[in-house]
């Protein structure tokens, strides 16, 4: 009988990106991007699971805004032609390394690989929710929900309405996809303060996640730390999150990714490959950009990209499965030594952003794969479980209070406020102030009625942490500048025109075009609680 458990975490989440009013959009590649080297991947090692008996349960966020995206026909559509254009590549790399043995059979790799996500997106009809959802409805996965557009709810506490809007839109959005209530949710950059879990436990939620540090410094201490939940007062359950499963796979410097064998994601086709050869599969205005073909690996520690040797799928699987075999070594060994001190199973919740594996981890499918298959006939000491099942197997847990968290840089907020992105909060805070002073109107008429909940959508995408994330990792920061003020000129000019009773009909049409996502938004949500 096992004596612990484990549960894996992922959260998928990108930004809400689609312009429909421009043809190309770089950012818009996030999703494409994730949808081929995550997202399907992900389906491919569940199915193949599935389809070898094997029992496996994990639990996974799926963001309203992923969510919304992976729907829309627009951007279906497009990604349809994203992929034509990497399977176009990869033919006319193989035709162009006849004579390279070793990259031809590396274009050939990826040519399959691209083959076999255009058989998966074409019969699932480009839905991959519904895809995802097949193994909720068995119960292998437990899909969860998080804030609305992945708003940093600690900085938000002042305005107890926008915090709530963020939870219970999402909440609505998850019932009208998945076609129940979401039992629990990841907590944006889990970040908890005091006293959210009451909306959390109003939303109708079960638990959420936090980092081990709201756990640890709980109040009263808790007995068992962070290896189990601990009950909040209105009986939600906090999970939190442990470092040293976490660092294992998360770390380039001391985890699994760095190592020598796998794929190297900083050097790409897109921009090594002959300029005039290369310019159809980059940007339309000729920039170089990544194309996912990527032909070298990591190698070694403190190599120029210069240096890199080329890179082998099969040493890199036989990698993959080496380190799953010793996360499940390490797991076993810490479940048993946590089961001799606390007399009961404790629970290892190992989180990680789901683009890690695929994306920038690019073997790590593989290792997901891999840690299900050894977890299920190589050991017994600790049975992998999903968050819900468990809650339903353990239902007596200590009731304490958690600690302010998060799991950004030094466990707090200081990667959301800083100097970098500190100047859009005294705009946002405005937002909802101004938000929920409108929400407690009635429309006049079925214009103005559009007109409020569109600003309850502009301030909802104003918010999204990942704007003010990327201005602190000065990675396209312009680009998150211009979103923040975009949806905040946008609100603005609806709170306006609708003070003064005259919605501009036509620019409202235009920005529920491009602004859509929550169709079934209502702006009362904004009202004082």
């Amino acid at each position: 009988m096992a004596i612990g458990y484990v549960a894996l975490v992922l959260h998928a989440h990108l930004p809400f990106v689609r312009h429909p009013e421009s043809d190309y959009v770089l950012e818009e590649e996030w999703l494409y991007e994730a949808i081929t080297e995550t997202y399907i991947p992900l389906l491919k090692v569940f199915e193949g699971l599935k389809r070898d008996g094997i029992d496996f349960k994990i639990t996974m966020s799926m963001t309203p805004p992923l969510v919304s995206m992976l729907r829309d026909p627009l951007l279906q559509e497009r990604y349809d032609a994203h992929l034509a254009k990497l399977e176009e590549l990869t033919e006319l790399e193989i035709e162009h390394n006849a004579q390279n043995g070793h990259v031809r059979y590396l274009a050939e790799h990826y040519a399959t690989e691209f083959n076999e996500a255009r058989e998966m997106w074409e019969r699932y009809n480009g839905d991959l929710v519904t895809a995802f959802k097949q193994f909720q409805d068995s119960n292998n996965l437990e899909i969860i929900t998080c804030g609305a557009t992945h708003g940093y709810l600690p900085l938000m506490k002042m305005y107890p309405q926008a915090v709530w809007a963020q939870i219970q839109v999402a909440c609505e959005h998850y019932e009208q996809t998945f076609g129940r209530p979401p039992k629990g949710i990841w907590l944006p950059e889990c970040a908890y303060y005091e006293g959210l879990e009451r909306m959390l436990a109003d939303a109708g939620l079960r638990y959420f996640l936090t980092d081990g540090h709201g756990i640890l410094y709980a109040r009263p201490r808790p007995r068992f730390g962070s290896y189990a939940p601990i009950f909040t007062e209105t009986g939600v359950a906090a999970f939190g999150r442990d470092h040293e499963s976490s660092q294992q796979v998360w770390s380039s410097e001391v985890g699994y990714p760095g190592a020598a064998e796998y794929r190297e994601f900083y050097k790409d086709l897109g921009w090594e490959a002959e300029y005039d050869y290369i310019k159809p599969y980059i940007m339309p205005n000729g920039q170089r950009k990544n194309t996912g073909i990527k032909y070298h690996k990591i190698t070694g520690r403190g190599l120029g990209l210069s240096d890199k040797a080329l890179y082998d799928p099969y040493w890199a699987r036989e990698k993959a499965a080496e380190h799953a075999a010793n996360f499940m070594y390490n797991r076993e060994r810490q479940a048993e030594h946590l089961y001799g001190i606390m007399q009961r199973p404790p629970i290892i919740v190992s989180p990680y952003d789901a683009e890690l594996f695929g994306h920038w981890w690019y073997e790590g499918p593989w290792f997901i794969d891999y840690l299900f298959r050894k977890s299920w006939y190589d050991q017994g000491t600790y049975q992998m479980t999903h968050l819900a099942d468990y809650l339903r197997a353990e239902p007596s847990q200590q009731v304490c209070r958690p600690s302010q968290s998060s799991w950004g840089y030094k466990g707090f907020h200081e990667y959301w406020l800083n100097e970098t992105n500190a100047w859009v909060y005294q705009h946002l805070h405005k937002a909802a102030e101004r938000m929920i002073e409108i929400s407690k109107l009635e429309p006049a008429d079925e214009l103005e009625w559009r007109a409020l909940n569109q600003a309850a959508r502009e301030v909802l995408l104003a918010q999204s942490s990942d704007w003010a994330f990327i201005m602190r990792t000065g990675t396209m920061v312009p680009y998150a500048v211009r979103r923040t003020r975009s949806h905040l000129m946008r609100f603005n000019k609806l709170y306006e025109d609708i003070k003064i009773g005259k919605v501009d009909s036509g620019w409202l049409e235009k920005v529920e075009l491009m602004d859509n996502i929550f169709p079934e938004i209502n702006y009362r949500v904004y009202r004082p609680l």
